[in-house]
């Protein structure tokens, strides 16, 4: 199902042994766009305010109650690396943090290679190492992502082939996969009537990460009379189906279903 992403923050996070915090913000990486992490608040429990929580962490989410389940204790919680929210968070910082948790590496795939929970054999280090290596030389040839803020990414502008049309007001996740499928644009302030419009992630050809800005491959006239989007209904196929033939754009889902 697909969900607001600002809807989500103010969610209660409960670990095993009692409520940890509130959901504060989300990190995704810039390549796949997929949530890498919730942010939870914990106020003043812990030494670092804000703390990082990987999807896969998470239980079944309770949407009716608004709280997002963990399998980890506050105590766990508490003792983790130490990890600056405000700054760039580094390759070797989210190593060492999923190392602390147990959390696959999702820039490589050499975690479902070789099982963590499985003790592994002395002649088995000659095959980690290969696979180590392998996955080195793999990564090389590959972009390296950066992480990035949703609540830092909110607001950026859009621009479209003929001019700005608005600005970023929302990001719409499937829960399922935590990928982020559409931007959520506010063109009140550029078109007249105002209205809010989802973009797909295809449609964007360039983020100049330093201007704010977004290049999408649409005119402001096709954003204009695009179907609108209403913050307060759920997003359902049906419309999804609308917004790509309105765009004459390829169905992402099909296949999947």
């Amino acid at each position: 199902m697909l969900r607001s992403i600002t809807e989500m923050e103010g969610y209660k996070i409960h670990a095993i042994d009692g409520e940890l915090g509130i959901v504060y913000d989300f990190f995704f990486d810039d390549i796949s766009w997929n949530i890498r992490y919730l942010v939870a608040d914990t106020g003043n429990w812990f030494r670092s305010r804000l703390v990082l929580i990987s999807p896969a962490s998470l239980g079944e989410p309770n949407w009716q109650e608004q709280f997002f389940p963990i399998n980890m204790t506050k105590e766990k919680i508490k003792n983790s690396p130490p990890i600056d929210t405000e700054k760039v968070i580094s390759k070797q910082m989210e190593t060492h943090l999923r190392d602390y948790y147990g959390w696959p590496y999702y820039w490589t795939g050499l975690a479902a290679r070789i099982p963590s929970v499985i003790p592994m054999q002395p002649d088995s280090f000659l095959e980690t190492e290969r696979l180590l290596k392998k996955d080195t030389q793999e990564q090389k040839s590959e972009p390296e992502h950066t992480l990035r803020s949703t609540r830092d990414v909110i607001d950026y502008k859009i621009q479209a082939q003929d001019g700005e049309i608005g600005n970023i007001d929302d990001f719409i996740v499937e829960d399922g996969t935590w990928s982020i499928r559409y931007v959520a644009v506010d063109t009140g302030n550029w078109l007249l009537p105002g209205k809010k419009v989802l973009i797909s992630l295809p449609w964007i050809k360039n983020i100049d990460w330093k201007q704010s800005k977004v290049f999408v491959d649409l005119s402001k006239e096709e954003v204009k009379e695009s179907p609108e989007y209403d913050p307060t209904k759920t997003i359902n196929r049906a419309y999804e189906k609308d917004l790509h033939n309105y765009y004459k754009k390829p169905h992402y889902w099909e296949g999947e279903e």
